[in-house]
């Protein structure tokens, strides 16, 4: 049994990452939901609940299955989301220059008809560089900053930026395919037994 999918985003990124992997979908665009929510501040926790957020903005009146994704930035204590402004862009590259940081994506499989819920994270180690001055300028100057995690792309302008990578780079990318096989294979097995 296959199941077909809703994914709640508007991120060209996760559907091509879907499409690739070969798992029938269908998209949406997602319910306004609010980063700075008082909650958790775990990062891991913090992306399976925006996860979970974007799942339920758009599951009402429905009984399909939705895949929803958050991805955050966080080095040491601070969790990066994306940024507010050019000058945030500078602000979080300068932080991450130079160093180790974690991007964590949490995923929410929702089957809304019969209200089973998967929640789920994975983690990747990302090095960057040491940035220099204009090498960030340019970067944000590009705009592709702006709506990116932690103010960068790894498939796009920021791949330069790259020294080490620990963990799979489609998490990196928004979108861990495997981690979603995995809990799509889950619910197909709970539906099955039921």
């Amino acid at each position: 049994m296959t199941l077909a999918i809703v994914l709640a985003s508007a991120s060209p990124r996760r559907a091509s990452l879907l499409r690739s992997a070969g798992i029938p979908f269908e998209i949406v665009q997602p319910g306004q939901v609010e980063r700075e929510v008082d909650g958790p501040s775990d990062p891991k926790e913090l992306a399976k609940a925006l996860a979970c957020a974007k799942a339920k903005s758009v599951t009402t009146g429905s009984d399909r299955v939705f895949l929803a994704c958050d991805t955050l930035v966080a080095v040491d204590d601070t969790i990066l989301g994306k940024p507010n402004s050019p000058n945030d862009a500078r602000r979080m590259l300068r932080l991450l220059s130079d160093r180790w940081h974690r991007v964590i994506t949490g995923v929410c499989v929702l089957d809304a008809g019969s209200g089973r819920e998967l929640l789920d994270c994975e983690e990747t180690r990302v090095r960057f560089v040491r940035l220099e001055p204009d090498e960030i300028e340019a970067y944000v100057a590009s705009g592709e900053p702006l709506d990116k995690a932690g103010a960068y792309g790894i498939q796009g302008g920021a791949s330069s930026f790259i020294a080490g990578l620990q963990g799979p780079l489609d998490n990196v990318i928004g979108l861990p395919v495997r981690l979603v096989r995995r809990m799509l294979s889950e619910l197909r097995d709970r539906v099955e037994d039921t």
